[in-house]
């Protein structure tokens, strides 16, 4: 099982000096390594000096010590290898189809560098460990950080620093501890009957007003205390926002008022992430076993509006000010970060997650399946047109969540899916190729497996208790 940990630590101020330096070198070469890409691809077919000649894909960085780059002297080779590599790596998650090109990386924001056995070392000493950082000739010392779990010592490290604070991480696979599979843990449930699966089974509502509505009736948010100091803190970011603006940027001054922004918003951060954890970990250590969630693609949901022309001619967006409030609250809810923690945990304790359509939830009645928008009357309130159930809205489309879950789980069947493999050339991985079709189990339950039919005067959806036939390309 491979487990991951992220501690405090508190390096001097020479020490946090040199890992900037550090952080901000492995981001050069990198971020060279793309720009040297882009070039390539740019001219390779509008210039009759680049014809023939391909984008390298490899890890070297040597060229790019010039007279320009001095200070890059100073920096460990291990470090600026190991942007090379980052580079490297995200170009293979390419080819496999799993990722973009990789693109520049700011210097805004969160920062790391990452670091092989090279550049550290964990020694044993009475209190546990203590991490010497650095190499012979370079030598950091000793970086104080405090563990609050136990952990094993990894092979690879990452230092980072965000909003003023140090954090180290790794991740190490614990051999002790064995991670169910998937396929298990759906033939698992797949023992059980309709009831009994609906008793174990839970619907999860994600929304801005209510974050997290159980379909058992719990519910999950910001505490009153939490809301008065995230809106306090929301304040003050934008007052230094302003602040900030009206210095001179590069001063003491403007890195002052950027550090204060920074500090606020970290705050916001941190209480969204104990919410989530807390959560996650309450639905996980339940006696639940299947954990359903609404799709939402959040991504789509958080984009401006488009660009209108007026009558005038004048090119506008129409509730962009709106739609910005909107995109605030739903990233202010911590919707995908939930979802993301309840799936590792429940995976770990050998339970299952899954996603169904979101498409009339908050409208369907969970006793008699009608469908009317008349149905929510308001935010919370939800009366049924035909059969007048009253309940919480946000509940009552948990409930709706949970039954697709079931109906989806029991429908899954088996899958004919491709099989991809990625094709080596050398050290460089060069495409995809596609195999004959093979048998899979339901562990591709990611793939929507619910049929929809054509709504009905009444409309009411059903569901396909027939085994889906797709390829997966």
């Amino acid at each position: 099982m491979q487990i991951g940990n992220r501690f405090r630590c508190y390096p001097t101020e020479q020490q946090a000096q040199v890992l900037l330096q550090w952080i901000g070198a492995q981001r050069f070469i990198y971020n060279a390594k793309v720009s040297e890409d882009r070039y390539f691809r740019r001219f390779a077919h509008r210039s009759l000096s680049h014809t023939g000649e391909y984008a390298p894909i490899d890890q070297q960085y040597a060229q790019f010590k010039t007279e320009l780059t001095p200070w890059m002297k100073q920096i460990p080779s291990q470090v600026l290898r190991n942007g090379a590599v980052k580079w490297k790596q995200g170009y293979d998650r390419f080819f496999a189809k799993l990722a973009g090109r990789p693109t520049l990386h700011s210097k805004h924001g969160k920062q790391s560098v990452w670091l092989t056995s090279e550049l550290f070392k964990f020694k044993t000493v009475e209190s546990g460990y203590e991490l010497h950082l650095g190499t012979k000739t370079k030598n950091l010392g000793v970086l104080r950080f405090k563990a609050h779990n136990l952990y094993q010592v990894p092979v690879t490290i990452h230092i980072s620093i965000q909003g003023g604070r140090w954090f180290v991480s790794f991740n190490y696979d614990d051999k002790t501890n064995i991670e169910p599979k998937e396929e298990d843990t759906i033939a698992y449930l797949l023992k059980f009957s309709r009831d009994e699966l609906s008793k174990m089974t839970v619907g999860i509502d994600r929304g801005v007003a209510i974050p997290l509505a159980l379909s058992d009736g719990q519910c999950f948010g910001f505490s009153e205390v939490q809301q008065k100091r995230l809106a306090e803190q929301e304040r003050k970011k934008k007052r230094w926002q302003k602040i900030q603006a009206k210095r001179q940027q590069g001063s003491s001054n403007y890195q002052k008022a950027k550090r204060k922004v920074a500090r606020y918003s970290r705050y916001a951060s941190d209480v969204r992430l104990d919410m989530a954890h807390k959560a996650s970990h309450s639905m996980v250590s339940s006696d639940k076993k299947l954990f359903v969630f609404e799709s939402l693609k959040l991504k789509n949901m958080t984009k401006k509006p488009k660009a209108q022309q007026s009558a005038q001619g004048k090119w506008q967006r129409n509730g962009a000010r709106a739609k910005a409030g909107l995109n605030k609250a739903l990233l202010g809810s911590a919707l995908g970060m939930v979802k993301t923690l309840t799936s590792y945990k429940a995976k770990r304790a050998g339970k299952l997650v899954l996603e169904v359509p979101a498409f009339y939830t908050s409208q369907e009645c969970s006793q008699c399946g009608h469908i009317h928008p008349d149905n929510r009357l308001t935010q919370s309130e939800f009366i049924c047109q035909r059969c007048g159930h009253t309940e919480n809205a946000d509940i009552n489309a948990g409930k709706n969540i949970a039954k697709r879950g079931i109906e989806k789980l029991l429908s899954a069947g088996k899958l004919v899916k491709q099989k991809k493999q990625v094709k080596k050339l050398g050290n460089t991985k060069v495409g995809l190729v596609e195999s004959e079709p093979i048998q899979t189990t339901v562990s591709t339950l990611g793939e929507s497996v619910l049929d929809i039919q054509e709504p009905c005067s009444s409309m009411r959806y059903s569901l396909s208790q027939e085994t889906p036939t797709s390829t997966v390309g």
